[in-house]
């Protein structure tokens, strides 16, 4: 083996935005669409943050025909002057990582950007970036190529092209496609998040348009009733119990906001903030709101005579069920995990929003008493169900607590090692037939399952898991489940680390698909969230030419390329099954991880997921025929 020198020559330094382009994972979160649209969200939380410091009463949001996004406020405008680095300050923010106001507690007291890599990260991984600063009486422009500066300074310091009354900062960019796989934001995400936005901020305004061709569009977002309109339109459809309770109030310079209502239904939405940002993996805010909310509820219920010396207290899950909750804290120094702030990390944050809770919560129900025996009849009637359901869980969970599968029709791998392991869920015995000889017994297994499983979403619990499909499922991954009352997953039992939908490339295998995620998404979100969850992108064609190398096309649109683009006669054969693959064929297309294609299943917005799974697979017609109509050009149908 040659001998490979490990020197000073060995280090490589990344100078500037290079480690941003290098590693763009590290500060969006990805480069799928999910790290897309997380570059406006940077642009957008800064405008936000200028609004919070009381500079700012407007944003403007555009996506434009180009492909562009333009995002404009009317704060105080990024400073233009000369910085101590040697440089104008407009270009510290853009071109340097961790610089910004935000480090500064007296320009800004609270802040969802304190990272401070927002505007340089976004400025990184765009092919092209224009920014406009309307400040003293002047409109002064920059504009950089791939992070590169391309304008020439004037005496050090940007030039002008304008005069102006206005304050403020546009940016617009045009993402990379050299760094994202796709380069199209997702609207419909943009827009559920600066809805949020506007919730949260009560006093903003933010004008929202779109100008890509075919999609024109212009919505202004302002709610001036801030998270109590926020949860009562959480709970829009839904009978409630009692009207939307909010309260406030601040400690050690923390300030917390709480909505909450409790509707006729078993199940829980509760949604957490800090300084703006969707914490999508909770934190310790929402601990401290729900270890003292279930103590309060607790105790006023014995207190009460609701609860008896001899019965045990309520669960968290017991007391929670049916709420719909948001906490927002606003914190002058918040800890979180990860650029992408998905989870708050501040141990003050616990114990502030739990006095909070206390203090103000318990002024509340004494003075609404009807308000709090509703509360506490909900968590009654989830307490009985969650007795008798127990019972039939325990018995499912036991039945086969040491077998991998009840029913014998899982053909798992030969290895345990669970980062290495992979299952496939196959529909039918004839694809289950294929896949089983096709697959690589060392770490691929194979599950088949029956037809369309239940939809979980229209189910009761005890329906739920006397489901043969589901049952089996459960047992094979071996990590639990977390639906409804209490919570006994553990994603460290989990027996693969890959979980893949293998259905046809049809119709009805997306139904299934549909079906499936909505079991693993209301049951299971952490395989979701934890990046375990894909589909198989089986081909729908195989083209024989008379002429050249067979191929696999896996669409519609594939194939009608290959047609443009293909000189010369060819045979075409069409896939309407897994079943209808030889094994070989099968390993090649779909099993190899050589060559196969997969779509890792990814929650961008938990709140807009939870909103469209419930319509989509829900009881209520009336929102699922909208959609359809709503997006009835969007489908593609079998020929």
């Amino acid at each position: 083996m040659a001998k490979v020198q490990y020197n000073a020559d060995s280090i490589t330094v990344l100078e500037g935005l290079e480690a941003v382009r290098k590693r763009p994972g590290m500060y969006i979160g990805g480069v799928g669409t999910k790290g897309l649209n997380h570059l406006i969200y940077e642009i957008v939380d800064n405008s936000v943050d200028e609004h919070l410091a009381g500079f700012c009463t407007d944003i403007w949001v555009a996506l434009e025909a180009d492909g562009s996004c333009s995002v404009r406020d009317n704060g105080r405008g990024i400073p233009v002057e000369m910085h101590k680095k040697g440089m104008t300050a407009e270009r510290v923010v853009l071109s340097t990582l961790h610089a910004g106001g935000k480090f500064d507690n007296e320009a800004y007291k609270t802040s969802g950007g304190l990272h401070g890599v927002g505007s340089s990260v976004v400025n990184a991984l765009s092919k092209t970036l224009e920014i406009k600063i309307f400040r003293g009486g002047l409109i002064h422009r920059d504009a950089y190529e791939r992070g590169i500066p391309v304008v020439e300074l004037v005496g050090g310091l940007l030039p002008t092209i304008g005069k102006t009354k206005e304050t403020g900062t546009e940016i617009n960019f045009l993402p990379d496609d050299e760094i994202f796989e796709k380069t199209r934001f997702k609207a419909d995400w943009l827009k559920s998040r600066l809805h949020e936005t506007a919730y949260l901020n009560p006093n903003l305004t933010i004008h929202y348009a779109n100008r890509r061709k075919g999609e024109e569009e212009e919505v202004t977002y302002h709610e001036p009733e801030g998270i109590a309109a926020y949860v009562r339109e959480l709970n829009n459809g839904k009978t409630p119990v009692h009207d939307v309770v909010y309260v406030r109030g601040s400690a050690d310079k923390i300030e917390v906001e709480i909505a909450f209502q409790f509707v006729d239904a078993f199940e829980e939405n509760v949604l957490g903030f800090c300084n703006n940002i969707f914490t999508q993996e909770g934190g310790n805010h929402l601990v401290g709101f729900k270890t003292r909310f279930t103590a309060m509820i607790n105790s006023y219920a014995r207190e009460l005579g609701l609860l008896k010396e001899k019965d045990a207290n309520f669960t968290g899950a017991d007391t929670r069920n049916g709420m719909t909750a948001v906490v927002a804290v606003k914190h002058p120094d918040p800890i979180f995990e990860g650029q992408t702030k998905t989870k708050l990390a501040s141990a003050d944050a616990a114990k502030t929003v739990n006095t909070v809770t206390g203090e103000e919560l318990s002024r509340f129900f004494d003075r609404n008493l009807e308000v709090l025996k509703g509360v506490i009849g909900c968590a009654e009637k989830s307490a009985k169900i969650r007795k008798a359901e127990e019972k039939a869980k325990t018995n499912m969970l036991t039945k086969s607590r040491f077998s991998f599968d009840s029913n014998g029709k899982l053909a798992n791998c030969e290895s345990r090692d669970a980062e290495k392991c992979e299952i496939f869920i196959v529909e039918g015995d004839s694809a289950g037939g294929s896949a089983k000889s096709a697959r690589n017994r060392q770490y691929q297994a194979i599950l088949p399952i029956r037809g369309k499983i239940l939809n979980v979403e229209k189910a009761s619990m005890d329906k739920v898991l006397a489901n043969a499909e589901i049952k089996t499922m459960i047992n094979s991954f071996g990590c639990g489940f977390s639906e409804g009352y209490g919570n006994d997953f553990d994603i460290s039992k989990l027996r693969y680390h890959k979980i893949i939908l293998m259905t046809d490339a049809d119709v009805d295998g997306s139904h299934i698909d549909t079906l499936l995620l909505t079991f693993l998404y209301r049951f299971m979100p952490e395989l979701i969230t934890n990046g375990h969850v894909y589909i198989a992108m089986p081909p729908l064609f195989k083209v024989i030419p008379k002429r050249g190398e067979e191929q696999y096309l896996y669409d519609e649109k594939e194939l009608e390329r290959y047609r443009k683009n293909h000189k010369g006669d060819f045979t075409l054969q069409r896939y309407k099954g897994l079943g209808e693959m030889d094994a070989g064929q099968l390993w090649e297309t779909t099993l190899d991880p050589e060559r196969r294609v997969l779509k890792r299943v990814e929650i961008e917005d938990g709140r807009l997921a939870s909103e469209i799974t419930q319509m989509l697979m829900g009881s209520e017609v009336g929102p699922r025929r909208q959609f359809i109509y709503d997006h009835a050009d969007e489908a593609e149908i079998d020929a």
